[in-house]
């Protein structure tokens, strides 16, 4: 099977500097998997890798859509993974890099969203319905027809409810046999699984407390006042982002720029957190551990492991 490397983890545990050096080292590209970093215009706060950075290897998957569009997991199987045939094409090595587990595991498995995406105006009719009718008479309305996926929802769960419609709508297959479906597909990679972390978490949220103190003074305000002057709303997917969202609290008066600063810490700590627990899941997965604050130590360690998996 086609081979790739798979760097992934929570923020600010040094993926980053990691795939670079794993990149530079083996004949690879990168291909980010980041449902922020996407979006052009958020560089600051979303940490991508800075230009001089991005010059050193090849990266994919950043800088594709404007802040004000959506985007889906669907959408970015489709487009890395052919990213990652490209790559493959010519003989070098992809390397994905990212902390949004939902992207990295979609396009690992080999899964097609395609057939079941694209129909915003479904979207929007269903999501219509369920702000008129209450998520009780949807989720009522699901059971007839997918008692199983409604059982383990909550009338609340807008989002879940609305594709288990969507999905029924546009295949005639319920989102249940859906997944069951698609857990039959093979892997569409081999992949060596790569989870850089810290034995100690106090240093994980140092490191992010540090890094929200260095987007501050890199100009994290300025970034979030540009994107509202050239029209984004506050309200759109994209600003909802960590840091995004509190800036521009901050910036409509809501809260003073230590206040905004402190909130921007604390979730990202919570998102931390939420991140490890899904990568938690994956027992298969190599973890690298750091000694220290510094994370320059495992570079050697994911190296041989890298060179004895592609070998």
């Amino acid at each position: 099977m086609n081979k790739v490397i798979v760097i992934a983890g929570p923020t600010a545990s040094g993926k980053t500097a990691l795939s670079l050096d794993l990149a530079l080292r083996l004949g690879g590209e990168i291909v980010s998997a980041d449902s922020m970093q996407i979006y052009r215009r958020m560089d600051i706060g979303t940490a991508k890798a800075t230009p001089e950075e991005q010059a050193i290897v090849p990266h994919h998957m950043i800088d594709i859509v404007d802040p004000g569009e959506n985007y889906s997991v669907a959408r970015y199987v489709e487009e890395a993974s052919a990213c990652c045939e490209d790559i493959l094409s010519r003989g070098k090595v992809p390397v994905i890099t990212g902390g949004t587990g939902l992207y990295i595991d979609s396009l690992l498995s080999g899964r097609d969203f395609g057939e079941y995406d694209g129909s915003e105006s479904l979207r929007e009719e269903l999501n219509s319905r369920y702000d008129n009718s209450g998520g009780e008479k949807m989720l009522s309305d699901l059971k007839e027809f997918d008692p199983e996926r409604a059982s383990i929802l909550h009338a609340s769960d807008k989002k879940r409810i609305v594709r288990a419609f969507e999905v029924y709508i546009l295949s005639g297959e319920t989102i249940t046999a859906h997944d069951e479906r698609t857990k039959s597909i093979p892997p569409r990679y081999s992949s060596l699984y790569m989870i850089p972390g810290f034995t100690d978490r106090s240093l994980l949220y140092n490191r992010i407390d540090l890094r929200v103190d260095e987007m501050m003074s890199s100009g994290l305000v300025s970034e979030v006042k540009a994107l509202l002057e050239s029209g984004l709303s506050a309200e759109c997917t994209a600003m909802q982002a960590i840091g995004y969202k509190e800036t521009a609290q901050h910036l409509d008066g809501s809260f003073s720029l230590p206040e905004a600063t402190d909130l921007i810490k604390q979730a990202s700590r919570r998102y931390a957190k939420r991140q490890l627990t899904w990568f938690n899941r994956h027992a298969e997965a190599f973890r690298l551990y750091h000694d220290s604050a510094e994370t320059s130590d495992i570079r050697e360690i994911a190296l041989s492991a890298a060179k004895e998996f592609l070998k």
